[in-house]
């Protein structure tokens, strides 16, 4: 999404290399009297400018310094050049990471969740909008208060749903949503609700002392897609600083159909959930990874 201009140009420091004027996917900038000059109506505050600068002369004001100051590590903020990073360990990273359904009691520090929100950030967004927001639940009561919310929309889903002859009109009229809860889900549901009655265990987000909800403002150029590349950040994140996470599926979908539960956590009209992490430390630990489904890939290459 274009924005006002927020760059800011040293000629003292500048020596008109024009980097940055070739780097601008707007066309932002321009060389003038053999120096960079802000010549553009609108940008994308990517920052390209200002990171290739070899003498520090440009400054993006949008960009605030603090997204990248952290509270419980000390980050390296040398750009790594391509094919510098250790791929090794990369794999070794997301191969390691999994959903974690057993949680400790243990309460996470705020600074760890406000440090997961933040490299979130470093995510790629459309056109660099970067319109995400993250509510964060840091305590197991607004976990459970959240619980008890969407527990309270599965009950009134199921009673819809045992009602043969609302499924039958549902379809009638060109709506099979609840036919297919009924077959797919209903059951699982039941059962986890009876569970929970019975035994206090939480079938939701698994005595998770945490969760992080992933919005974005609609008015985004492909808001899904940008909060879900910063929640797969965060997952990520939340594994090399010793966290299990889970992606709470069930409930995204409540909070969809029911505006209520949004509203109960002052999430505005205006933003979508798109992701819910339950976050905690783990009770699981494994002996090796075990890789993944075979996926479809395809090349596709014109004819010579």
């Amino acid at each position: 999404m274009f924005e006002a201009l927020s760059t800011v140009i040293d000629k003292e420091l500048c020596t008109g290399c024009g980097l940055c004027v070739e780097i601008c996917p707007v066309q932002a900038l321009s060389i003038r009297d053999g120096k960079a000059a802000v010549t553009g109506s609108f940008s994308l505050n990517c920052g390209h400018c200002m990171a290739v600068c070899p003498t520090e002369a440009i400054k993006v004001g949008a960009l605030e310094s603090t997204m990248s100051k952290f509270k419980t590590f000390a980050a390296d903020d040398r750009w790594l050049s391509y094919g510098e990073y250790d791929t090794t360990q990369l794999a070794g990273l997301m191969g390691s990471r999994r959903s974690c359904r057993s949680f400790l009691d243990t309460p996470v520090d705020r600074r760890i969740l406000e440090d997961l929100v933040k490299l979130g950030c470093t995510a790629p967004s459309a056109t660099n909008c970067q319109m995400w927001t993250f509510t964060i639940l840091p305590c197991r009561k607004d976990v459970e208060h959240l619980g008890r919310l969407i527990g309270d929309f599965y009950a009134k889903l199921n009673a819809m749903a045992e009602k043969s002859w609302l499924r039958s009109i549902m379809k009638l009229v060109g709506k099979p949503e609840l036919d297919q809860y009924y077959k797919n889900y209903y059951e699982f549901v039941k059962q986890g609700m009876e569970q929970f009655r019975q035994t206090g265990r939480d079938p939701l987000f698994y005595g998770a002392p945490s969760v992080i909800v992933v919005a974005c403002d609609q008015r985004a150029s492909l808001p899904k897609e940008d909060a879900m590349l910063a929640t797969q950040n965060m997952l990520l994140a939340a594994h090399s600083l010793g966290l299990g996470s889970c992606l709470i599926g069930m409930a995204v979908e409540a909070m969809k159909h029911e505006p209520s539960i949004r509203q109960s956590l002052h999430i505005p009209d205006t933003e979508a959930v798109y992701a819910i992490i339950a976050l905690g430390y783990s009770r699981e630990t494994y002996e090796r990874q075990t890789g993944r489904k075979q996926a479809a890939i395809r090349f596709f290459e014109t004819s010579s």
